[in-house]
């Protein structure tokens, strides 16, 4: 065979608008329900509280440039674990993938899994740990789904996608018509490091623009239509959650939103009454549903990655024939997620738990990678199929907006003293990655 012929590399198929779409729809999920409550906590004011959602897009932008020259220079699957890897090297690489499946990726499906908790109890609550019992039952059920080889449906993905876009647009409309009786800015926050702390839970909620940035292989023309797709893609949703958080503030005002636990159930509530808020948990369940489905589904495979890479963790990397699954690998995600499940719902908020636990290790490693792209530059020269533009400015602003948020992370502790555990706990398990690599390295 020729040489040529043997290479198989990604086909261009996607357009502008395509990519558009995909991107509002990786970035868009479940948090805009349940942020916006602790984004108002932390900060002193209506201004202040826009001005971090705006900011929130400003970064997640500069991230997604950044990680779209880093997909077209090496577009194989993998991500940040074989960006660090090329970059960095294999002990870095491992100790990614190993906090990836013990802290950044369980922790976000426990997360997201008590937002869907918070709602679902809005339709029938279980009493006191309701949350948790909901969120544990949505990660069992999920897990079983993806064990027995339920299939990945992108339609599915794509129609909720649709839904929830044309859902929030119209609530918002309908909130902004209707109003409310707004409550005033309720004080505190105002300080560099409570703001700090909202934007954790603001860039939380502009997740997904890392795998946005992995079209690049695939769309016509990318070198010049990445920049477009992820431009005006970021633009978009920013802009959707302006909408949707001035509606929240037009019904429930600053001090409202502070107040609320299930914010968009609260405003639905005020403006349609009971029956509305129960149909608007419910499409926020079904949306929670779809994001946990999603990141159940691609941190098993990573963690089978993993499995196939380091002969000491091979019982991962054994993929299960019937249903066509990485068995071992679910199960394994599933019932650490099921134990961190377990562990917040002994705290006074899981979800905020949650964040603490993820937060500084997530941060860690966006920050790693991000320095990775100078590692590039410097060994393989500029050329590329796609470059960041204004090259430094762009990608050392996304590093410094890292640093500065996994500062505010591991700060947590001085802003919800009784989260400091799940922070040095997060923190501690990703370090216990450095020791294992090298067992594993001699093994």
């Amino acid at each position: 065979m020729d040489g040529n012929q043997s290479k198989v590399t990604p086909r261009q198929l996607l357009s502008v608008g395509d990519g558009i779409f995909l991107t509002v729809g990786m970035i868009i999920g479940a948090l805009i329900f349940k942020a916006p409550s602790t984004v108002a906590g932390a900060t002193s004011g209506t201004g202040e509280f826009l001005f971090a959602w705006l900011l929130g897009g400003v970064v997640s932008l500069c991230g997604a440039l950044v990680y779209a020259e880093l997909a077209s220079r090496h577009p194989d699957t993998g991500g940040e674990y074989r960006f660090l890897m090329r970059g960095l090297g294999r002990g870095v690489a491992f100790v990614f993938a190993w906090s990836r499946m013990t802290v950044i990726q369980t922790g976000a499906i426990a997360a997201v899994a008590f937002v869907f908790g918070d709602y679902a109890s809005e339709i029938l609550s279980f009493g006191k740990h309701s949350s948790a019992i909901w969120a544990a039952a949505a990660v069992a059920v999920l897990t079983l789904l993806n064990f027995v080889g339920t299939l990945h449906s992108k339609t599915l993905q794509k129609v909720m996608e649709i839904a929830l876009i044309t859902g929030l647009v119209l609530f918002a409309l309908a909130a902004l018509v209707i109003g409310g009786t707004p409550k005033p800015a309720a004080g505190g926050g105002g300080s560099l490091g409570a703001f700090g702390f909202a934007m954790i839970f603001v860039l939380l909620a502009f997740g997904g623009w890392n795998e946005a940035a992995y079209l690049a292989g695939e769309v016509r023309d990318g070198g010049r239509n990445m920049v477009r797709i992820l431009v005006w893609g970021v633009v978009a949703v920013t802009a959707l959650y302006l909408l949707v958080n001035l509606a929240y503030l037009a019904v429930l005002g600053h001090g409202g939103i502070k107040e609320s636990k299930a914010v968009a159930a609260d405003v639905m509530r005020a403006i349609a009454g009971e029956k509305g808020a129960v149909l608007l948990a419910l499409l926020v369940c079904v949306s929670v549903l779809t994001t946990m489905n999603a990141a159940i589904f691609t941190g098993a495979r990573t963690t089978y990655a993993l499995g196939r890479d380091f002969r000491f963790l091979a019982m991962l990397g054994n993929w299960r024939d019937s249903g066509s699954t990485p068995a071992n690998a679910l199960l394994l995600q599933g019932a650490i997620t099921l134990v961190l499940v377990a562990a917040s719902a002994l705290t006074p908020d899981g979800f905020n738990a949650m964040v603490a636990y993820t937060s500084p290790v997530f941060w860690t490693f966006f920050l790693l990678t991000g320095l990775t792209l100078f590692v590039f530059r410097k060994r393989e020269g500029a050329a590329s199929a796609f470059r960041v533009p204004l090259y430094p400015v762009v990608p050392l602003a996304f590093c410094l907006a890292c640093a500065y948020m996994l500062y505010s992370s591991i700060n947590y502790v001085r802003f919800a003293v009784q989260f400091g555990t799940p922070v040095l706990a997060g923190l501690a398990i990703m370090a216990l990655g450095i020791p294992l690599y090298f067992v594993a390295r001699n093994r």
